[in-house]
């Protein structure tokens, strides 16, 4: 999935992937996207661990640049994120998500994402759905 187009709009000092240093890539498949957290002072709760809030963050931003990239002309938000944290990942260390979409509807769409630690071991589960609105015309309040 090529998220380029998504990317550009992204602003490099504003909003949450900015504040935790997310980085996304585009992939050669057409439903999947990936994302990339290093685990630093931002991320880390206070054992050294990758906080799982940051890992949901990360999660569900992805699922976001993937919905917003299959439909760029409408609003897309999340409204329910559910993650299984199977594992830690350690401050210095950088995960890495693939977002794959299961279901794309015209209203919803539910996204698989696996996060994983730099030896390629799964360590959260997490599923996404996003909600897709047509955007309202500039004239509308």
């Amino acid at each position: 999935m090529n998220i380029e187009r998504i990317k550009e709009k992204m602003s490099p000092e504003r909003g949450l992937e900015a504040t935790l240093g997310m980085e996304f890539l585009s992939t050669p498949d057409d439903d999947t996207c990936m994302g990339r957290l290093h685990v630093d002072h931002r991320t880390t709760q206070p054992y050294g661990f990758l906080s799982g809030g940051a890992t949901l963050a990360l999660a569900e931003t992805l699922a976001g640049v993937g919905s917003a990239t299959l439909c760029p002309d409408a609003v897309c938000v999340g409204i329910n994120v559910s993650g299984n944290h199977i594992r830690t990942a350690t401050e210095g260390e950088t995960v890495t998500a693939t977002a794959r979409i299961m279901h794309k509807g015209s209203k919803t769409h539910v996204w698989s994402v696996e996060v994983r630690n730099e030896e390629g071991k799964l360590i959260c589960m997490v599923s996404v759905t996003n909600m897709v609105q047509a955007t309202q015309p500039k004239d509308q309040p």
